[in-house]
C-alpha cells in the first residue's frame, strides 16, 4: 500500500463524489461540497463569477494552502468538476479484482472524480506525514468537457505557482503528456431551395447534396501524423418527397501544428463552397479555435519533479503526447508550465468506464510525492 494512503477511506471518498450529479454547468452540488472539504483542509478558497459567463450553477474554485517551508516552490494541481452524460444517478460499483465500475447504465465518472480523489488525499497524506512542505494551489473548474468552457474564465493572474498538474487523462498512473494539440471546431450551414421532389424536383436546390459532395471528396480521419480531421454532424431535409433547404455541418480538426490545423478547416471550407456553388447552393461556415497546440521541454522544472515522485513511488515516469484537450491548454496559454498527469482511469466518455482502487492510491501517492519535493 502507498505511503500514507488509506485505500478504504479513499474508496469511499471516490464513491461519494462519483454519486454526486455534476454535468457540464450543472456542477453546483460537487462545487459546494469540494468547497466544504477544502475549507476542512484549512485551504482559503474562493469561487469565481464563471458560473453568469457560461450560464452555469457554479464557478471555478480556487484553493489556496501555505506551506511549511517558504523556500520551496509552490505547486498547483487541477481537476474539473463536470462529468459527460450520461451522468445523471451514478453509482460506484468495487468489484473483487480491485476494478471500480458504474452499474453500467450511466458513465462512471472517473472523468474527473479519480483526479479530485487523488489530489484530496494526496494533499491530506502530505499534510499528515509532517513532512516539509511547498505552498498547495487548487484549481478544480467547470465545464471542462466542452472545451475548456469554464477555466476559460479564471483569472489566472491568482495563481502563484509556476508548475502545475492537471489530472485529466486516460492510461496508468505515472505517465504524463507534455504535448497536446490545436482544436478548432467548426459549423457549416448549407442553404439551398426546397421543392416537391415528385412533382418538381428540378424547381429544388438541394443542400444535403452539395453537403455529401464536399464530405465525399475531402480528406478524413488522420490527414498526416500530426493532424486530425472529422465531420461528426451532418443533419438536413424536413420529409423524404421534399428537396432539402438546409443542411447543417459539424466537425473539427486536432493538430500539434496550428498553422496546420487552421488550414485543414480552410481548406474543407473552400471545398463545400466550391461544391455548394456547382449547384446553386450559398454556405454560411465559421470556426472557431478552441485551444491552442503546447509542448513542455523535458528540461522544464515541471517535467523533473514529475520524474522524480514518480520514482520515489516507483513508477515509470513516461512522457507521453495526447491528442485531448484538458484545462492545461489554458495554463499554458496563461503562461504557467503545467502537464497532465494520467489518473487511472480507462473507457473515458462511455458506460464502460472503469477505474481501479490500486491506481486512485497511486495517483493520490503520486500528488504526495509531488507536494513534498524539496525544489
Amino acid at each position: 500500500m502507498p505511503k500514507g494512503i488509506d485505500k478504504q477511506k479513499l474508496y469511499e471518498e471516490f464513491s461519494e463524489l462519483v454519486s454526486i450529479d455534476s454535468p457540464s454547468y450543472g456542477e453546483r452540488a460537487m462545487a459546494d461540497r469540494l468547497i466544504e472539504k477544502l475549507t476542512a483542509l484549512g485551504f482559503d478558497v474562493f469561487e469565481d463569477d464563471t458560473a453568469e459567463a457560461v450560464d452555469g450553477s457554479a464557478g471555478n474554485i480556487y484553493a489556496y494552502l501555505r506551506g511549511t517551508d517558504s523556500f520551496r516552490k509552490p505547486v498547483l494541481f487541477s481537476a474539473h468538476l463536470d462529468t459527460v452524460s450520461p451522468a445523471l444517478g451514478k453509482k460506484a460499483v468495487l468489484h473483487d479484482d480491485g476494478r471500480i465500475t458504474s452499474m453500467g447504465d450511466t458513465v462512471l465518472g472517473a472523468d474527473d472524480a479519480a483526479g479530485l480523489t487523488e489530489i484530496l488525499t494526496g494533499v491530506r497524506a502530505a499534510i499528515a506525514s509532517g513532512e516539509p512542505r511547498c505552498d498547495i494551489e487548487l484549481l478544480l473548474p467547470v465545464a471542462e468537457e466542452p472545451y475548456t468552457a469554464g477555466s476559460k474564465h479564471f483569472d489566472l493572474s491568482r495563481i502563484r505557482s509556476e508548475t502545475a498538474y492537471v489530472l485529466d487523462m486516460s492510461g496508468d498512473v505515472g505517465s504524463a503528456a507534455v504535448k497536446a494539440p490545436s482544436i478548432v471546431s467548426f459549423r457549416a450551414e448549407v442553404s439551398g431551395r426546397a421543392s416537391h421532389s415528385g412533382f418538381a424536383p428540378e424547381e429544388g436546390i438541394n443542400a444535403l447534396a452539395a453537403a455529401a459532395a464536399a464530405i465525399a471528396s475531402a480528406p478524413q480521419g488522420r490527414l498526416d501524423e500530426e493532424t486530425t480531421f472529422n465531420i461528426g454532424i451532418l443533419t438536413g431535409g424536413e420529409a423524404s418527397n421534399i428537396v432539402p433547404e438546409k443542411c447543417v455541418l459539424k466537425g473539427e480538426a486536432r493538430g500539434f501544428d496550428h498553422p496546420k490545423t487552421l488550414a485543414a478547416v480552410d481548406a474543407f471550407e473552400k471545398k463545400l463552397n466550391e461544391k455548394a456553388s456547382e449547384i446553386g447552393a450559398k454556405v454560411s461556415f465559421s470556426s472557431s479555435a478552441e485551444v491552442k497546440a503546447y509542448s513542455i521541454s523535458e528540461r522544464e522544472d515541471t517535467v523533473i519533479r514529475f520524474r522524480n515522485a514518480a520514482e520515489r513511488i516507483g513508477a515509470e515516469g513516461r512522457l507521453v503526447s495526447t491528442h485531448g484537450g484538458s484545462d492545461n491548454h489554458n495554463l499554458v496559454l496563461g503562461g504557467i508550465k503545467g502537464i497532465v498527469l494520467s489518473c487511472g482511469m480507462y473507457n473515458v466518455h462511455s458506460v464502460c468506464e472503469y477505474t481501479t482502487l490500486d491506481e486512485l492510491a497511486e495517483g493520490a501517492a503520486l500528488v504526495r510525492e509531488l507536494i513534498l519535493d524539496k525544489r
